[in-house]
């Protein structure tokens, strides 16, 4: 009886592998396979990783090209490792602020002066945390803090004696100086570093093994190159992070700063798309998921950490639903998920290879991702 119980569990886990794979053939890719080997043939990026999941299943999970435009460089693989730039933003910082939020370590009306009082200088008194999350401070963008700083400590001085350059919540503009001062207040909460916090209790639950903040010597190999940078550092950036304020603020930042796989950033967006459960347990409230997704007003695409698809111009492209959220990184990253669809889409590359000034990408983003759609709808309809 026993014997055959176990053949009766055998062939039926043959069974579903069987079925899945089925389904998983179901869907013809190619559309996505043409945008991105045109991409690499007109030099948008030398290399590239993406990964769709929906429902539960990942559809798609391909490396293209090589880590750089000689054919000799190695092969991007599902185990290369891309500087994410901003999409640091959402996956390290905004996940943080969360579980912060979560824990009732902070609200998000609480002043940001209140954990940093030497913040509350040239008319700053008054930003709250739910400001550094929507990008509407008033704060300037970014600065050359590396043309002017020596160190950590001169940077941090600067952002928090800053001026405003419009009155905090009068309008939306993209501030790297809002979200490093962000991670400085998770810092005060939690008593770690940002870096070690985004550790413990995000990236080893969920199993992220190749996520982290300044790589480590021995998997710099595994890196993609970014830029050839010869104006700061004079050197070919691998492995070190290619952001110049974050490179200052010693590879650990709220904006900027770390570096993963889209196997791994896959980990975390299926928690949040699945109401923040992991392994039948609350990861993160899904209350909070739904609050820190959704576009917080009408003058505005930003919601809070994330960003949300815009009427016209978005990098998710055209089909994507209107209650899509997702984020991009200078380098050449995005993520962008789709709620109504159950579906996310990881796009990873390293366009700033060799030089920034190449701004190809602008264009295949969203042509992937109305390749996606547009693959995964033609192939329901058969």
């Amino acid at each position: 009886m026993k014997k055959s119980f176990l053949l009766f569990i055998v062939f039926t886990n043959l069974i579903f592998n069987l079925n899945t794979l089925a389904q998983h053939q179901a869907f013809n890719f190619n559309q996505v396979d043409t945008v991105i080997n045109n991409a690499i043939k007109e030099h948008a990026f030398p290399g590239a990783q993406i990964l769709i999941w929906q429902h539960g299943n990942t559809l798609y999970d391909r490396p293209f090209g090589n880590f750089t435009y000689d054919s000799e460089s190695p092969k991007v693989t599902n185990k290369t490792i891309y500087d994410l730039a901003s999409v640091t933003k959402v996956i390290a910082t905004t996940t943080a602020a969360m579980i912060c939020y979560d824990r009732k370590l902070f609200s998000l009306d609480d002043p940001v002066v209140k954990y940093i009082p030497e913040f509350g200088v040239n008319g700053k008194e008054n930003i709250t945390i739910k400001n550094l999350l929507l990008h509407n401070t008033g704060l300037p963008a970014w600065k050359k803090f590396y043309e002017t700083c020596k160190n950590k400590e001169e940077v941090l001085k600067e952002i928090y004696s800053s001026g405003l350059e419009y009155p905090t919540g009068e309008k939306t503009v993209y501030s790297d100086l809002g979200i490093i001062t962000l991670g400085k207040i998770i810092e005060k909460v939690t008593g770690k570093s940002l870096d070690e916090f985004c550790k413990d209790e995000i990236f080893i639950p969920l199993k992220m093994n190749s996520t982290f903040f300044n790589p480590p010597d021995s998997l710099k190999q595994y890196c993609a190159p970014t830029e050839v940078d010869n104006y700061w550092r004079n050197k070919i950036l691998q492995g070190e992070v290619h952001d110049e304020t974050s490179a200052m603020l010693n590879g650990v930042a709220g904006h900027a700063g770390l570096f993963s796989t889209a196997t791994d950033i896959a980990k975390l967006m299926a928690v949040l798309i699945n109401k923040g459960m992991l392994d039948g347990k609350t990861f993160i409230k899904q209350s909070t998921i739904e609050l820190f997704t959704k576009r917080y007003s009408d003058q505005s695409s930003r919601a809070l950490g994330w960003d949300t698809k815009s009427e016209t111009g978005s990098s998710s492209g055209d089909y994507f639903s209107s209650n899509s959220y997702g984020h991009t990184g200078f380098t050449g990253t995005s993520v962008w998920v789709d709620p109504q669809r159950n579906l996310f889409v990881i796009f990873l590359t390293n366009r700033v290879y060799p030089t920034r000034d190449n701004s190809k990408i602008s264009k295949v983003r969203p042509e992937l991702h109305n390749a996606v759609i547009k693959s995964i709808e033609q192939s329901n309809e058969k």
